[in-house]
């Protein structure tokens, strides 16, 4: 798998773990402001985001997998079923490349003549099936739950060391910036301009954060 298609999936679990822990803490500071019970929500929201993407990432490249290969079987039945026919569509795109009728059909049979390298030829380069590139579905499961963790723990790092007020106040200081940064970064898959990427991400951090303090403070009138 690419670097690039890393990077992206790397900056989208970096992403979701940031913008969710940050929510959680914002909507708890919102309701209350005993320091413990912030930290220690943030703490198990950021084992929850991790377990759960890394199982999400798991099944996701599960499923990928089994959808590809169930594609492979049918598309191998359907050369096997239909093998003249497929021939002869062969046969004619090289009598349209130049070749003559004998050459056609010699080269045809010859490939024929090896069903699984005949099937393998199709599958590839005419029906555009490949049975490679299938991910490692727990390689994804350790990306996807190590880059969320890494997010996660960006808006928990101040709460170690400073409390109450201040505590919220560095959390969301960091969080923004880390929205801004992963913005940035995310123009190199996305080929917008960084900064522009930059300001967006970090413009739905701070929709974030003032949506979760805002219910949590509202949930804090209620009870």
């Amino acid at each position: 798998m690419n670097a690039r298609f890393w990077l992206g999936d790397a900056i989208y679990g970096v992403n979701d773990g940031l913008a969710a822990i940050f929510g959680m803490i914002a909507g708890v500071s919102g309701f209350t402001d005993n320091h413990r019970m912030i930290l220690v929500s943030g703490l198990f929201g950021a084992i929850a985001s991790t377990l759960s993407m890394g199982a999400g990432a798991w099944l996701a490249a599960r499923s990928e997998n089994e959808v590809k290969e169930c594609e492979l079987l049918h598309q191998r039945q359907q050369i096997t079923q239909n093998l003249e026919d497929y021939k002869w569509t062969l046969h004619k795109e090289y009598i349209e490349n130049g070749f003559s009728q004998d050459e056609a059909r010699w080269i045809v049979d010859r490939l024929a003549s090896n069903p699984e390298r005949f099937q393998q030829m199709m599958l590839n380069e005419h029906l555009e099936v490949h049975d490679h590139h299938k991910k490692n579905p727990w390689h994804a499961m350790l990306f996807a739950g190590l880059s969320t963790l890494v997010g996660a723990l960006i808006p928990l790092v101040p709460l170690f060391f400073l409390s109450h007020q201040a505590a919220f106040i560095a959390a969301a200081v960091v969080s923004i910036t880390a929205h801004y940064v992963v913005g940035a970064v995310k123009s190199l898959v996305t080929m917008r301009p960084w900064w522009q990427s930059g300001f967006e991400m970090m413009a739905v951090g701070i929709l974030v954060g003032i949506v979760s303090y805002g219910l949590g403070s509202l949930s804090s009138l209620m009870v």
